[in-house]
Order: C-alpha cells, then sequence, then structure tokens
C-alpha cells in the first residue's frame, strides 16, 4: 500500500517535469506569458513544486553547452531516476 502511494507520487511529479517542459516549450513558441495570466500562474506553480528537486542536481550537473544551445541535464537526470525507482517498486 505504501509503496503504491509513494510510486503514485513520483508518476504524479513526472508528469509536472512534463508539464514544465511543454510551459518551458510554450514560452519559445508563444512568448512570454502576461503576468497574471492562466499560463503565468501554471508555470509558477509548476516551477515552485519541480525546483527544489531540479535545483540541487542543476547545481552539481551544469547544463550541457552544444553551441548556442543548452540542454538540461538535470531534467533528464531526475525524470530517468524517478523512472528506475518506479520500476523497482
Amino acid at each position: 500500500m505504501l509503496l503504491a502511494l509513494v510510486s503514485f507520487v513520483l508518476l504524479l511529479f513526472q508528469l509536472l517535469l512534463v508539464a514544465r517542459a511543454i510551459l518551458d516549450w510554450s514560452v519559445a513558441l508563444a512568448g512570454p506569458s502576461m503576468p497574471g495570466s492562466f499560463r503565468s500562474r501554471l508555470t509558477r506553480g509548476v516551477y515552485t513544486v519541480t525546483e527544489p528537486v531540479l535545483g540541487p542536481v542543476r547545481r552539481v550537473l551544469p547544463p550541457l553547452r552544444l553551441g548556442g544551445v543548452g540542454i538540461d541535464l538535470s531534467f533528464i537526470v531526475v525524470f530517468f531516476t524517478i523512472t528506475l525507482i518506479r520500476s523497482f517498486i
């Protein structure tokens, strides 16, 4: 029962990570959101939940620079670590 709950919470966190990636791309595709808009509030909420996990990983593992593009490795590491943990549960 407890393991199922932990797995469910980890799944929810993974979904928030996917939402964060989509919101990041929405800025690149649609431009920045207006202050106070739904997208702005949603972005702030998702960042509030995910940044305490991604931030420390990002400090240890900085973004990979490929020319003018930076790839956030912390996102990839956290997402796949959660996938591995959920597969063992």
